[in-house]
C-alpha cells in the first residue's frame, strides 16, 4: 500500500504534498472537470517534476442518469476524464451514479449498469479501471444491496470506499470490508465521529471513532495492496490545525503499514 492525499492541479498543491513525504496525489474534480482538463499540460509537468504520480481521478454527485436513461452529456466528459487519466498514467477513475425518484430501484440499477458499463468499455481502451465511490452525494451504488446487484453482475467494475460514509449510514464497515473488500481499488483516509447517532464532525483518522486497526487488517487478508488517499474533510480541522492533523494522520496511518 501507499499514502497519498487528495490535493489539487497547482504546482503549490504538489509541493506541499511532496513536502508532506507523502507517494501520490488524488484529483477530485467535480464541477472543476473543464478547469483540470484544460490544465492537463501543467498537471503532467508538476507530476513528473515532483515525482507525485496522479494515483486516482474521480468525479462525485453529478447526474449520470434521468427517467430516460443514460445522461450523454455526462457520459462523454466521463469519457474525457478517462483520457486525460491515461494521459498521466492513472489507473483508477472513480465516479457513481444518482438515484432517479420517477424510476424504479430495478430500474434505477439497470440504466446505472448500461452507464458504468458504456465507462468500463472505454477504460479499458485506456488502460484505467472504474470504480464506483460509496459516498452518499448524489449517489445510490453505496450499498451491499447496491454492490450485490451492480458490481455482482459488473465484474470489472471496483469500488472506491471510505469507511466514513458507511458509519454515518449506521452500516457496518468491517462487514463491508470483508464482503466487499476484493473489489476495492482505491480507499479514502477519513476520520469519523459520531455523538447522540449522528455526524459530529470528521476529525483526523487515528482521533476519530473508526476502527482502523481491524479495518486495515482486513485489507491485508483481502490482499489490497492500493493507494490510501487522506482526505482533509472537517469544518472544525483547518488552517494551522488541519495542518497538524494530517501530519498526525500520517504518523498515525504509516504506523498500521506493513
Amino acid at each position: 500500500m501507499q499514502l497519498g492525499i487528495i490535493s489539487w492541479i497547482r504546482e503549490e498543491d504538489f509541493a506541499k504534498v511532496k513536502d508532506k513525504g507523502l507517494s501520490f496525489v488524488e484529483l477530485d474534480v467535480n464541477d472543476r472537470a473543464e478547469e483540470f482538463l484544460s490544465h492537463l499540460e501543467e498537471v503532467k509537468k508538476y507530476s513528473a517534476k515532483y515525482e507525485l504520480p496522479v494515483a486516482a481521478i474521480g468525479r462525485w454527485g453529478s447526474g449520470r442518469i434521468d427517467k430516460d436513461g443514460i445522461c450523454a452529456d455526462e457520459l462523454e466528459l466521463e469519457c474525457r476524464l478517462i483520457d486525460a487519466a491515461n494521459a498521466l498514467g492513472c489507473t483508477v477513475y472513480i465516479t457513481g451514479c444518482n438515484y432517479v425518484e420517477e424510476l424504479s430501484y430495478y430500474e434505477n440499477c439497470t440504466y446505472a449498469i448500461r452507464y458504468f458499463e458504456k465507462l468500463i468499455a472505454h477504460g479499458r481502451e485506456k488502460n484505467v479501471k472504474i470504480a464506483t465511490y460509496n459516498c452518499r452525494w448524489n449517489n445510490f451504488v453505496c450499498d451491499p444491496m447496491a454492490f450485490t446487484l451492480i458490481h455482482g453482475y459488473l465484474k470489472d467494475l471496483y469500488i472506491k470506499y471510505d469507511p466514513s460514509h458507511c458509519i454515518y449510514a449506521g452500516g457496518d464497515y468491517l462487514q463491508e470490508a470483508r464482503d466487499w473488500g476484493d473489489r476495492f481499488l482505491h480507499v479514502h483516509i477519513k476520520g469519523s465521529l459520531v455523538v447522540e447517532g449522528s455526524r459530529f464532525d470528521d476529525p483526523p483518522a487515528g482521533l476519530d471513532q473508526t476502527d482502523w486497526n481491524s479495518f486495515m487488517a482486513i485489507l491485508y487478508v483481502k490482499g489490497y495492496d492500493g493507494g490510501l488517499s487522506i482526505e482533509p474533510h472537517s469544518e472544525n480541522w483547518t488552517g494551522e490545525l488541519g495542518d497538524k492533523g494530517v501530519d498526525y494522520t500520517i504518523r498515525y496511518i504509516r504506523q498500521l503499514m506493513l
